[in-house]
């Protein structure tokens, strides 16, 4: 009896050893249509990506991109808010399937995640108080005090320039800095400053200097085979999106400009 017993412990350690591999081994996009929803991670701070409406409802160019892009694979998109560090950790552990949250692709980020089609194209903006008149160039942030999401694209790009990054929550926290002069600058995305004013009109800062070159926004997802065929679905979406227009239709929606087609 016991070695009865001991026979059927072991087959069933067998099926349950066998379900968990089948289920660790299926492929992403399979497991996202059987659950029926697709799990994106965004901050929900940063306007107009993603934010909160008056209403406090998560809103945003991100929103509405990743909203279309789970009804094109006909699930429910279902958002989580987190603080930029844990986007990234959260994707990597496999609490999400997608970070939708105005990511640019960097030859670092790369190395780690795939990512899809861009979807838009953005310059980043040196941001100064009015008064600041000792920053014109990226040269000039040399030995300055920046305002930015530590480990942020805009808070690397300070640093190679050689500045100090301040580390921040959100888009409101880094104007304050730069307008209560605690800090001399933040790197951001042109258009955010341009939401900023839109809300702010009087508020006294400006752009001092502007990259040359656009940098890519995308999805990233996880490097594993099991993500192939959710790329190759997420990408038929994006381009579909720009042929039809209604990206741009978004874009100039949220940013008042087309960032869509470069």
């Amino acid at each position: 009896m016991k070695r009865k017993f001991l026979v059927l412990i072991l087959f069933v350690f067998m099926i349950v050893g066998c379900t968990a591999k089948q289920s660790n081994d299926m492929d992403l996009l399979r497991q996202i249509q059987e659950k029926g929803e697709l799990v994106i991670a965004t901050e929900g701070t940063w306007a107009p990506w993603t934010y909160h409406n008056q209403d406090d409802q998560l809103v945003g160019f991100d929103v509405e991109l990743g909203k279309l892009i789970a009804d094109k694979l006909g699930v429910e998109a279902v958002f989580v808010e987190a603080e930029w560090d844990s986007l990234f950790a959260g994707l990597d552990a496999g609490r999400y399937d997608l970070v939708i949250n105005g990511v640019e692709i960097t030859d670092e980020r790369k190395e780690k995640y795939d990512f899809t089609e861009p979807y838009a194209y953005i310059k980043t903006a040196i941001i100064v108080e009015n008064s600041n008149d000792s920053i014109h160039s990226f040269e000039d942030l040399e030995g300055k005090q920046t305002a930015n999401t530590l480990a942020s694209t805009y808070a690397t790009l300070a640093e190679s320039y050689g500045a100090n990054p301040t580390g921040v929550d959100d888009l409101s926290q880094t104007m304050e800095l730069v307008l209560s002069g605690r800090v001399d600058a933040t790197l951001n995305a042109e258009v955010s400053y341009y939401d900023y004013i839109k809300e702010h009109p009087n508020a006294s800062i400006k752009i001092a200097a502007l990259t040359t070159d656009a940098s890519f926004v995308s999805i990233p997802l996880r490097k594993n085979e099991n993500t192939e065929s959710l790329m190759n679905e997420i990408n038929k979406i994006i381009m579909e999106l720009k042929e039809s227009g209604e990206l741009s239709e978004l874009s100039n929606q949220y940013f008042g400009v087309d960032l869509v087609n470069q």
